[in-house]
């Protein structure tokens, strides 16, 4: 089996777009565009993987830095011949098949690249274009074939005569070439052509005439199609949630309005669990069976163990729950928010590295911030931890079994051991220990009459 590396050419500035940021640094689902480029590729194992930036090319390193790439840099547009070119002194030494992509094809798939390879491999060719139909093909060159099918040219739109501006099938911008040809293919390469560049599918009638090219048709033109604006992007995205919710209902999951939601690539959900309207799931969510997510919550970067439920309007950034347990509704746990099982967080409560011990409960209208927390505490409605002190954090660490009255604020660092029980209204700014009553009420006073003495309207 030849060898295989990737050739991803990312250098464009993507001007449709009408942005500062680069054409493949856009995201689709809470990724950039060249990130499911790279996602699609890392199955096939390529030996190496050469990345082509040229527009803002810090930004995109920085974006999706990774050992396993080697970045090249094309100081000047002048075209997807040139960019190759200016990639292939990273290629030195390599011998066997390039496989050539663009950076802003979000929707292509392993395996529609591995079928591509295997095909190109199996006739022993020198290169092979992939192609796909498109109606209208605006924007995209055209794939010319002879009478018998077999592939001539592919000529860009703006140098196609109305004839072969007709033409539906196009050319996708995926190549694989044998890197034994494409040094001098390349070198063969001129920029006479409306755009002044030069075009890596002159390459193809030379490969043609050498009797090793031919194009291989996808049927899924939406795989690979690219994104020149914002609308393409918005068109694919649906494309994908589309794809990945029903990916997850055949796996056993239901969403009530598949529409309204909206998923990250690398959303993971379990059998049984149910998803309301209007869900975003964001990156690196994961779902355990049998959990339910309410209407209008934003999940990230966080973790439900099986038969967590997750009550309307919540909001999760960095959370683990272990499971089972209840959240909200209007609840936002913070990054390093932990609830053991059997945990449960109220309504308009806020955590924020929080571990909450099992059977714990914050029910109401609390703020709950670097704290380590027992099993089994009661924390009333409108307690506060008040661990921030204007310059530092400071922790508080609450025992087992300990009950938190209403209304109190926990001045950190502070330590409430085991058994420990607040009066409700208290400021507590000592550690208290294990079993003790703690309160600091100030006492109440009251004035009779007071009624009789208002100031009466003038």
């Amino acid at each position: 089996m030849p060898s295989l590396a990737v050739l991803v050419l990312a250098a464009g500035q993507g001007t449709r777009m009408r942005s500062h940021l680069p054409k493949v640094l856009h995201e689709l689902a809470g990724w950039p565009l060249l990130q499911h480029v790279l996602h699609a590729v890392a199955p096939l194992n390529p030996e190496r993987i050469v990345i082509v930036v040229g527009h803002k090319a810090e930004l995109v390193e920085a974006a999706l830095d990774s050992a396993d790439i080697v970045w090249v840099k094309q100081p000047e547009q002048k075209g997807t011949g040139h960019a190759v070119l200016c990639a292939l002194p990273a290629l030195e030494g390599f011998e066997g098949d390039l496989l050539i992509l663009n950076g802003d094809t979000p929707l292509v798939e392993s395996e529609t690249l591995r079928t591509f390879i295997g095909h190109h491999r199996r006739e022993e060719r020198g290169l092979s274009v992939l192609s796909m139909t498109m109606d209208p093909p605006t924007g995209y060159g055209r794939v010319v074939r002879d009478a018998a099918g077999g592939l001539l040219e592919v000529v860009e739109e703006k140098d196609a005569d109305s004839r072969t501006q007709k033409i539906t099938e196009v050319n996708s911008g995926m190549y694989c070439v044998s890197t034994q040809h494409i040094s001098q293919w390349l070198g063969q390469v001129t920029n006479d052509n409306a755009q002044g560049e030069y075009y890596l599918p002159d390459i193809i009638p030379m490969a043609v005439a050498a009797g090793v090219g031919a194009a291989y048709h996808h049927k899924d033109s939406l795989s690979l199609a690219g994104v020149n604006n914002r609308m393409q992007l918005s068109r694919l995205e649906k494309v994908f949630r589309d794809r990945k919710v029903e990916q997850l209902m055949a796996s056993g999951v239901t969403f009530i309005d598949p529409d309204s939601c909206w998923l990250a690539p690398d959303v993971e959900v379990g059998q049984d669990t149910v998803i309301f309207p209007h869900v975003l799931l964001g990156v690196g969510v994961s779902i355990g069976e049998g959990c339910r997510v309410g209407p209008f919550c934003e999940i990230s970067r966080s973790r439900l163990g099986e038969g967590s439920v997750v009550r309307a309007f919540c909001h999760l950034d960095g959370a683990t729950s272990m499971g089972p347990n209840e959240i909200g509704p209007y609840a936002r746990l913070r990054v390093g928010s932990h609830l053991a099982p059997k945990a449960k967080v109220g309504n308009f409560c806020e955590l924020k590295k929080a571990i909450i011990g099992e059977g714990s409960k914050v029910n109401h209208l609390s703020y709950v911030g670097d704290t380590v927390m027992g099993a089994n505490v009661n924390v009333g409605a409108g307690t506060i931890t008040c661990n921030y002190d204007g310059v530092n954090k400071h922790k508080t660490t609450i025992g087992d079994g300990v009950f938190i009255g209403s209304g109190t604020q926990l001045v950190a660092p502070v330590t409430l051991a085991d058994g420990v029980v607040i009066g409700a209204g208290s400021a507590i700014t000592k550690s208290v220990a294990a079993d003790s009553l703690a309160l600091t009420r100030a006492p109440q006073r009251v004035v009779p009459s007071w009624s009789t003495h208002k100031k009466k309207p003038a």
